[in-house]
């Protein structure tokens, strides 16, 4: 599913940053904070898209009369 790959697009690099010292300091911890709210963000915007499209195929008719050719 895409929405899953997208989701996780940020955690290779959000593992890189917070599983071991591969950069130190004060630049490096904002680096770290903004990219897992960044990620956060990722997530949440991801998850709203799919249910904006699940409420419009909710919202959709599964059938929809065919109109009269009229021209």
């Amino acid at each position: 599913m895409y929405a899953a790959g997208l989701e996780a697009a940020l955690d290779p690099a959000h593992a890189a940053f917070t599983g071991k010292a591969v950069w130190v300091g004060p630049v490096a911890r904002d680096f770290t904070a903004e990219l897992t709210g960044r990620r956060a963000r990722l997530r949440v915007l991801t998850q709203r898209i799919v249910e904006d499209l699940e409420n419009e195929l909710r919202a959709t008719p599964e059938r929809v009369a065919r109109p009269s050719a009229a021209w």
